[in-house]
C-alpha cells in the first residue's frame, strides 16, 4: 500500500476543472495506474482507490491518495501542478510505503483523524412508500452518522469523549431536540459542501447524467479498538461515493495528553 501526496496550483485552468469535477478528478486519479485499463475501472475486482481533497488554506489544496500500487501523477503535474520545477528526484507529489504504518497499529492507541464523507440515511415520507436515500444535512446528524456504534465498530475505531471540565453543556441536555455530539465528542465537521456535477462527459444539461452529492469532513481524535478492522477501513474507505473523494479517513499522531477522556 502507497500514501501519495500532490499539491494543485490552483491558479491552472486545469486544476481549476479537476476541482470542479469529482467525476474528472475520479478519472485523473485513476489514469495514474498504467496497469489499471479505463474500461477495468468499475469491474468488481477493480483495486481500491481512495482519494480526498484538503483545503488547509485558503488558496491550498491537497491531493492525498491511498493505493495498492505506487502512482505516477506526471499528467496531474503537467494539467494542474509546477511542471517548470519538477524534477527526477522531485516529480511533484510524494509517496511513500503505507504499510510500514499500518503495521504499527495497536488496540488503545490514540490518533487525531481526518474523514470527508458522505454521509447519508434512508428515509420513508409515508407508509408504503420506498425508502429513499437521503443526505444529513446539519452538523448534528452529520456527527451522528459517524457516532453510530456499529459504523464505529465495523471501522475499528471509538471517537473519544472530551473531559467534563471542557463540555459546554451538562449531560443529557441537548439544543433545539436533539443531542450536540459537539459538546461530548473530540469530533467537530470543519466542512460541508454540496457538488452538483455530470457523470458522463457528455451529458451536460442531462439530468439523468448529473450527480448531487453532499459532503462533510470531520476532525477529531480516536482510539483504535480493532488494529485489523482499522486497517480495512484506511485502505478500504468509509461509507459511500468513494470514487468521488469520500471516505478516505487519514491519522496523525495525538500527543498523550492527561485531560483526554478515557
Amino acid at each position: 500500500m502507497f500514501l501519495t501526496r500532490f499539491r494543485l496550483n490552483a491558479a491552472r485552468p486545469g486544476a481549476r476543472r479537476l476541482l470542479s469535477s469529482p467525476q474528472a478528478l475520479h478519472a485523473a486519479v485513476m489514469s495514474s495506474f498504467p496497469h489499471i485499463l479505463p474500461g477495468d475501472r468499475t469491474a468488481p475486482d477493480a483495486p481500491r482507490i481512495l482519494w480526498r481533497l484538503d483545503h488547509p488554506a485558503r488558496a491550498e489544496v491537497i491531493l492525498y491518495v491511498v493505493s495498492p500500487d505506487r502512482p505516477d501523477l506526471t499528467h496531474l503535474v503537467e494539467q494542474a501542478g509546477w511542471p517548470a520545477v519538477a524534477a527526477p528526484e522531485t516529480p511533484g507529489w510524494q509517496t511513500r510505503p503505507y504499510s510500514p504504518f499500518l503495521d504499527q497499529l495497536a488496540t488503545g492507541s490514540r490518533w487525531s483523524f481526518r474523514l470527508t464523507a458522505n454521509p447519508v440515511h434512508t428515509i420513508r415520507r409515508k407508509d408504503g412508500e420506498v425508502r429513499k436515500l437521503t443526505a444529513h444535512l446539519t452538523p448534528v446528524h452529520q456527527m451522528g452518522w459517524l457516532l453510530e456504534p456499529g459504523r464505529q465498530q465495523r471501522a475499528g475505531i471509538r471517537i473519544l469523549e472530551k473531559p467534563a471540565a471542557q463540555r459546554l453543556l451538562p449531560p443529557g441536555t441537548t439544543r433545539q431536540g436533539h443531542t450536540h455530539h459537539g459538546d461530548r465528542y473530540e469530533l467537530t465537521v470543519s466542512d460541508t459542501r454540496t457538488l452538483a456535477f455530470s457523470k458522463n462527459p457528455g451529458s451536460a444539461g442531462n439530468r439523468k447524467g448529473s450527480v448531487t452529492l453532499v459532503t462533510a469532513t470531520y476532525d477529531g481524535r480516536l482510539e483504535v479498538t480493532d488494529p485489523d478492522a482499522l486497517r480495512r477501513t484506511l485502505t478500504q474507505g468509509i461509507g459511500r461515493a468513494r470514487a468521488y473523494g469520500c471516505g478516505l479517513l487519514t491519522l496523525t499522531p495525538l500527543t498523550p495528553s492527561p485531560q483526554t477522556a478515557p
